[in-house]
């Protein structure tokens, strides 16, 4: 088995055959010994009953927990349960561009050294995939999607560390589906997980069970080579999500704390302060956001003085300050 397709999920019952529907498309051409592997995290509708149609399209594998035990752990459960020598875990949103997988399928037959793959991706609204027939068939999809993730437009193979570059990844690894990797190094590295803070089921709370597939990143691949693949493929569907009040703390929290461990495992000195500059430029807009939405803004997560206080040193958090002021004299301007 070449390749596992890891696909967790929970409560998208309107959402995951449109993703199913969109690899058994993109398998038609396609010679790629692969499969999919779904773990479902105690959703209250019937998931076999959903993926039904697509028994006998595609080699699908099923795991169903009793309750809802986490994104991290559920993350980690749908892998233990794939057999493929690479690994693409995806989110049950997201969609395969046609064509995709013999792509991906040249891509790893031709860079038999490489053991991480990013694969820029598109962004979509996901209120237009829901104008269409369901499930949604990707030929429907439009010609001018952007790509907003990877910026970079030449693909090359580089080193892991050089990824971490918010020119290539702006959430630095964090977003799943834009990521190959071998199964064998994930396995072996998965001790540097916290076992207590990733069974932490309120979403974004802590560091491991937001971004712990990134620790597991850093000690598996960072002596590898990489893959830097330019070419949109996959359709990122944003507007589904559940926990949009929650990215605000994402960004000025989590992503400088994937930043810092980066740093401890190997990232240089020059890449750590850039990109870390670069993580803050919405600084003052998001802390406002994180207060005024209080609770459910996750503020109850943020220490003050680590999350705040400790990165005062970045001119972006100033720089954000100015930005934030002018936004809102415009808006008094307007009005």
């Amino acid at each position: 088995m070449k390749l596992s397709i890891c696909i967790p999920t929970f409560n998208r019952p309107n959402k995951i055959p449109n993703c199913l529907n969109s690899i058994y498309l993109a398998s038609i051409n396609s010679k790629l010994d692969f499969e999919v592997c779904i773990s479902d995290n105690g959703s209250d509708y019937d998931i076999m009953g959903v993926i039904e149609e697509f028994k006998n399209k595609l080699k699908i594998k099923v795991n169903i927990n009793k309750s809802n035990i986490g994104y991290m752990p559920n993350l980690l459960k749908v892998i233990s349960i794939s057999e493929g020598e690479y690994v693409w875990a995806i989110g049950d949103d997201d969609l395969f561009m046609p064509n995709s997988l013999s792509k991906i399928e040249k891509l790893l037959n031709e860079n038999k050294d490489v053991d991480f793959f990013y694969i820029n991706s598109f962004h979509l609204d996901y209120q237009y995939i829901e104008k269409f027939n369901f499930p949604f068939d990707t030929k429907n999809l439009p010609k001018d999607m952007e790509i907003k993730l990877g910026k970079k437009k030449i693909s090359q193979k580089l080193n892991f560390w050089d990824l971490i570059d918010y020119n290539i990844s702006f959430d630095f690894l964090l977003g799943n589906f834009l990521n190959i990797f071998k199964r064998k190094m994930w396995i072996e590295n998965l001790d540097c997980l916290d076992k207590t803070l990733i069974k932490d089921t309120r979403p974004w709370s802590n560091f491991d069970n937001t971004c712990g597939h990134t620790k597991v990143y850093a000690n598996a691949f960072r002596n590898s080579k990489a893959y830097f693949c330019a070419e949109g493929l996959t359709v990122n569907c944003y507007g589904v999500r559940e926990w949009s009040k929650l990215y605000p703390l994402i960004e000025i929290v989590r992503l400088p704390e994937i930043l810092d461990y980066y740093r401890h495992k190997g990232l240089s000195l020059k890449s750590y302060l850039i990109n870390k500059n670069y993580a803050f430029r919405n600084f003052m807009n998001y802390l406002v956001k994180i207060i005024v939405n209080g609770k459910s803004g996750g503020i109850h997560y943020i220490n003050f003085y680590k999350h705040i206080f400790l990165n005062l040193i970045y001119p972006n958090v100033y720089l954000s300050f100015i930005y934030f002021i002018i936004r809102k004299l415009k808006k008094l301007i307007k009005i």
